[in-house]
């Protein structure tokens, strides 16, 4: 693309050529149909140094998902749940009896019984439908830390690659600030400016040597907390590899309407009810008493007689009617629905503020790429080319190369801020979250 200010280049001395040549590229932002910032040239790698391999998208997730800690808990936790519902079907086992009257041997008599409980009232299936709720709940629970997961790793990755791009303009900011710091010297030596421009060259450069250790350590962090969602050190990944040039795309309220009532937060709010609910038929069903029935035999050892014994007994629920556990349980299905209410309520202002953030983000994005990155790079190309006129001061160019870079790093910021946003209504609705290869709307 060509430079917005034509023969300049050939005009300036080559340190400032440099400069508007590197500059010039903005343009091709704004031309863009949707202005996502394209990655700047990575920085050469030193002789002998030992880089770590690149990390792509797809290859975070792949890990996050094979060792994340949080998610293999939440793995045992069903499989623990299910093992659990393996009993729940369990019959009650029967009791053996021996029964002994008498000192002699003689006259002793001796009764062996069997008994056996007969659960009445159907509590082995309230008890099984309570452990197939749980499983459920097991079972969304999983998939909405998966679904969280996903999310959380893709913001962390693009927090990752905004920060690399930031260290990447904040390097270029620095040689830029050299280079001016030089041509200020040069024009002191030739006598065209006061010793004050230099000076003030030489704090510009000091700003960016500043900002560049900033942009560096935020980089470290970025790498840090996305290498945690697997247990590793930062030092394991290398740089993030995401060559994506567009935005997340902004779902319609209709869509959103659509992808609520699969919500992961509210599934297990309604799994929540139906488990209180199966609850409550347990504890009605506690109200029946179970009837035991009891089968044996009995020798007289003295007459030389064995009879059979045949018996049935049935607790009188006389003291203990079980009215308190079925009066908390049905205060307890109460709260959940209540608790219901309240996620749905919760998870539609969250869901108002995601789309907010990430609406917000994309238009901020468009108005620097296609507006005021245009201006800017205009209006320091005008200030370069009038300080070599002598038209304007050296603090004019420092100020408008200034107002150029902050506006590069905001967009990278609002792009960063618009991955995050898409992903907290990834988290939110429980859907794959959008892979960066996505084409643009």
């Amino acid at each position: 693309m060509q430079s917005p200010v034509p023969g300049l280049m050939n005009a300036l001395p080559a340190p400032l050529g440099a400069l508007a040549l590197l500059l010039s590229g903005a343009c091709a932002l704004a031309a863009s149909p949707d202005p996502m910032p394209r990655p700047l040239p990575a920085p050469v790698p030193s002789a002998g140094a030992v880089l770590a391999p690149s990390l792509s998208l797809a290859e975070a997730l792949r890990l996050a998902e094979a060792h994340n800690p949080e998610l293999a808990s939440a793995r045992l936790e069903l499989q623990a749940v299910e093992a659990a519902a393996l009993q729940a079907g369990a019959r009650p086992n029967p009791e053996l009896g021996v029964l002994l009257e008498g000192r002699d041997r003689a006259t002793r008599t001796s009764t062996l019984q069997l008994s056996q409980a007969i659960e009445l009232g159907g509590k082995r299936a309230a008890l099984m439908a309570v452990a197939e709720q749980v499983r459920a709940q097991a079972a969304v629970a999983l998939q909405a830390r998966r679904n969280e997961l996903r999310a959380t790793v893709t913001a962390a990755y693009f927090e990752l690659v905004a920060a690399q791009e930031q260290e990447r303009l904040a390097l270029s900011s620095l040689d830029l600030a050299r280079s001016a710091a030089a041509a200020a010297a040069r024009r002191l030596q030739a006598g065209k400016v006061a010793p004050l421009e230099p000076a003030r060259a030489r704090v510009a450069e000091a700003a960016a040597r500043s900002e560049l250790a900033q942009a560096q350590s935020e980089r470290l962090l970025a790498r840090q907390r996305l290498a945690a969602h697997w247990a590793q050190p930062p030092q394991a990944i290398g740089h993030a590899s995401s060559q994506a040039q567009a935005l997340p795309a902004l779902p319609s309220e209709q869509e959103v309407a659509l992808w609520l009532a699969d919500a992961p937060a509210l599934q297990l709010a309604r799994l929540e009810v139906a488990r209180r609910q199966a609850l409550v038929d347990v504890e009605r069903a506690r109200r029946v008493p179970d009837l035991t029935l009891t089968l044996g035999a009995r020798r007289d050892a003295e007459r030389g007689q064995t009879q059979a014994v045949v018996g049935l007994s049935i607790p009188l629920p006389v003291h203990d009617g079980q009215q308190g556990p079925l009066l908390e349980a049905l205060r307890r299905e109460a709260q959940a629905r209540e608790a219901l209410s309240a996620t749905s309520l919760r998870l539609q202002t969250e869901l108002a503020l995601a789309l907010e953030r990430l609406r917000l983000s994309r238009d901020q994005v468009r108005l620097l790429g296609e507006e005021a990155l245009p201006t800017a790079l205009s209006a320091y190309d005008a200030a370069l080319k009038g300080y070599e006129l002598g038209k304007f001061a050296f603090l004019d160019v420092l100020d408008a190369q200034r107002t150029l870079f902050q506006l590069r790093r905001q967009l990278w910021r609002d792009s960063a801020e618009a991955f995050r946003a898409a992903a907290d209504l990834d988290r939110l609705l429980g859907r794959p979250t959008q892979p960066p290869e996505a084409k643009p709307e």
